[in-house]
């Protein structure tokens, strides 16, 4: 795992600035990481709670910061989260497993809230269209309301990780994935490993 070549998904979607982003990205995902360990290892709680709530919010956070400067990031709230949108493409963090598992497997919570619709909305077009029952035509699909603070033109790219509070980030790969009407499971249409900072570190001493 190394920068994006030249004809790679991420360099098609992001052109000059997929370097930068290859390593922005998982600086700031073991950031959060982090933060949400030493926040749980203060209260000092039995259980994880406070590691997991912790990363959720921060992973937000330090994408917000790291990806800050940017030529044409922009910040937008969802849902009292700030997300940042670059080269016309959300990028949003979900952690997928707490074990080291392939992305592949990786599936929402939830079919239905902000992150489902977000994916509906702004993933790419499914692989397969919907098949033709012969119903009356289904009344246009309804979405959160923090969505509209997107341009409907705006894509997705999905930054999907393993991560327990023991063994830290495990797995970090962004691509792009459709969610089915009434699925949890991600059908990924491209999907990218990215390399985490130790593996970098490694990578230069040998």
């Amino acid at each position: 795992m190394g920068e994006p070549s030249a004809g790679s998904w991420s360099r098609g979607v992001f052109g000059e600035l997929a370097v930068s982003l290859s390593h922005l990205v998982p600086a700031c995902i073991v950031r959060a990481h982090e933060r949400a360990r030493d926040g749980h290892q203060g209260v000092r709680t039995q259980t994880l709670e406070a590691y997991g709530h912790g990363l959720h919010a921060c992973q937000y956070e330090e994408l917000a910061s790291g990806l800050a400067d940017l030529p044409g990031a922009t910040p937008v709230r969802l849902q009292a989260r700030t997300v940042m949108v670059v080269a016309g493409q959300v990028l949003y963090p979900i952690r997928y497993a707490k074990k080291d598992i392939p992305v592949t497997v990786a599936r929402l919570r939830r079919a239905v809230g902000l992150r489902a619709d977000l994916i509906r909305r702004h993933g790419p077009e499914p692989m397969q269209g919907e098949l033709d029952l012969g119903l009356e035509e289904l009344q246009e699909e309804e979405f959160h309301n923090d969505l509209n603070q997107l341009d409907p033109d705006v894509g997705l790219v999905l930054l999907a990780y393993a991560c327990s509070m023991d063994n830290g980030v495990m797995r970090l790969e962004w691509g792009d994935a459709e969610l089915r009407r009434g699925d949890r499971h991600l059908l990924w249409h491209h999907h990218e490993a990215l390399s985490l900072p130790s593996e970098r570190r490694s990578a230069d001493i040998y």
